[in-house]
């Protein structure tokens, strides 16, 4: 088996007013895996997301990274982003630097890397997202789609251990989001390991290893991908039927 690269453990997050988003959610993540956490809106598959990079605070529960604990004080929250890769699905691309700029400025001043290795770096991350005619474009002059590939390029950059998805297809006009769902097969196939959040059940059908089902801060169903043709709870029945309705 495959060493585990993440693990969540009893995860909860309470927010300010009471509103309890996470319940005690706990699953693993092995070196290689693509994990997809599916739910619907409101489920508190982002809050997970963001607990494990340290973006919100968790209010309970353990999170390690290669066995070591993440979420303590003490943790350095620098260096874990370095090695937990981010993409949101508003991309937080830097407007005013080109595509080159916004990959090269982490590893210059995370990596400490020289300008020339972090242009030679850029340029390979690039290519593998398919965008090395758009080196000198502004995130303004690139598409949606565009702008999320730039994103995970500057994520695989830092040759992060996993990379984490937040719904990376929802900003997206729907003809673009086959360029980002691809981008991410690739990487799946490259053997990246990832937990992505997605809406698109399809795609968690066929690029994960696995599925988390999240219902209301809970993990209501866990288990390979095939789970999503054969749901044994009932909630997850719900869930997928009401999907459908949508599509």
């Amino acid at each position: 088996m495959p060493d585990i690269v993440l693990s969540i453990k009893d995860l909860e997050k309470m927010y300010v007013g009471g509103v309890h988003a996470v319940k005690g959610v706990s699953f693993d993540v092995h070196e290689g895996e693509s994990v997809a956490i599916i739910g619907s809106s409101g489920s508190g598959k982002s809050t997970v997301l963001r607990c494990i990079n340290r973006l919100i605070e968790p209010t309970a529960g353990v999170i390690e990274l290669r066995g070591e604990q993440i979420n303590t004080p003490h943790a350095d929250v620098n260096d874990i982003r370095s090695r937990i890769g981010m993409v949101f699905q508003s991309f937080e691309l830097f407007a005013h630097l080109r595509v080159l700029e916004n990959i090269t400025l982490g590893l210059i001043h995370v990596r400490g890397m020289s300008k020339e290795e972090a242009d030679i770096v850029a340029m390979e991350v690039l290519e593998r997202v398919d965008l090395l005619d758009r080196v000198n474009a502004y995130p303004g002059n690139l598409s949606g789609g565009q702008k999320q590939r730039v994103a995970i390029a500057r994520a695989l950059a830092m040759k992060p251990e996993v990379i984490l998805f937040d719904e990376p297809t929802s900003a997206l006009d729907p003809e673009l989001v086959g360029s980002v769902l691809n981008t991410i097969r690739g990487l799946a196939d490259e053997g990246m390991t990832m937990v992505i959040v997605t809406h698109e059940i399809n795609f968690a059908r066929d690029v994960a290893d696995r599925v988390v089902y999240l219902d209301e801060g809970l993990v209501a169903e866990e288990g390979p991908s095939s789970i999503i043709n054969e749901p044994k709870s009932e909630r997850m029945q719900r869930f997928l039927s009401s999907m459908n309705e949508e599509n």
